[in-house]
């Protein structure tokens, strides 16, 4: 069984660590881990740590640190543009993706994206898919935790600008297939995920005249929840990560 992953702000420098605050009171209080366990500590930005309890103080652990190590970040970067969606289907693909290696997510407000994300409950919103995706890592052992982009969210308008030939459209007439599509070895490839409603014509005319290319998985239609998921899953395979 793997080590359980707690977040910290900075890795220790020295033999000994105190993992406190909400991170020690989940590993004393609700994984209950005891002295002599082991447990690993990540910083999110690939610094990584294997740590022994030394001893538990209430909702804090005493840790006495084994080893250090950093994970590089896996090139090309894969970043994707997720259509803003309704309800909590969002937060499930943020959670999904995760797991299965994005390293970056864009909180995308399409044309036909239901919710919006206006004032403080956009920022609110964009709050949850950074905790979420935070919570997703540690229980994918990652050392890296994908960012979450946008102020909150990002316009089409400026997702545009981030495309180029390396870019990617998940859109169900297109007629090249992502499994079979050429990919770059370095730099990123950012994948344009609709919402629940698609990406309408004009979306698709602005991203294909940044460079992007229309790609498709396979003949059935997807939930936007789902899409990205599976994309990234034909990725990691292709780029060697999995």
């Amino acid at each position: 069984m793997s080590l359980p992953l707690f977040l910290v702000g900075e890795l220790p420098s020295g033999d000994e660590f105190t993992l406190d605050g909400p991170e020690g009171r989940h590993a004393a209080t609700v994984q209950r881990l005891r002295e002599g366990e082991e447990l690993l500590l990540a910083d999110g930005r690939g610094g990584m740590a294997q740590a022994r309890v030394k001893a538990v103080a209430g909702a804090s652990l005493l840790l006495s640190l084994i080893s250090r190590g950093y994970a590089a970040r896996p090139e090309p970067v894969l970043t994707v543009a997720q259509g803003i969606a309704k309800g909590d289907r969002g937060e499930l693909a943020v959670q999904a993706m995760t797991e299965t290696g994005v390293d970056e997510i864009l909180p995308w407000a399409a044309a036909r994206s239901v919710a919006q994300w206006r004032g403080d409950r956009g920022f609110k919103s964009r709050d949850r898919w950074v905790a979420t995706a935070r919570e997703a890592a540690k229980q994918a052992r990652r050392a890296w935790v994908p960012v979450i982009g946008g102020e909150p969210d990002v316009s089409t308008k400026a997702l545009a600008k981030r495309l180029d030939a390396n870019s990617l459209i998940l859109h169900e007439e297109a007629g090249e297939k992502l499994s079979t599509v050429e990919l770059p070895a370095s730099g990123e490839i950012v994948i344009v995920i609709g919402p629940e409603g698609g990406i309408d014509d004009t979306e698709l005319a602005a991203f294909q005249a940044a460079g992007a290319r229309a790609v498709r998985l396979g003949d059935s239609v997807l939930r936007t929840s789902t899409a990205g998921v599976a994309a990234l899953s034909v990725l990691a395979v292709r780029l060697g990560r999995w």
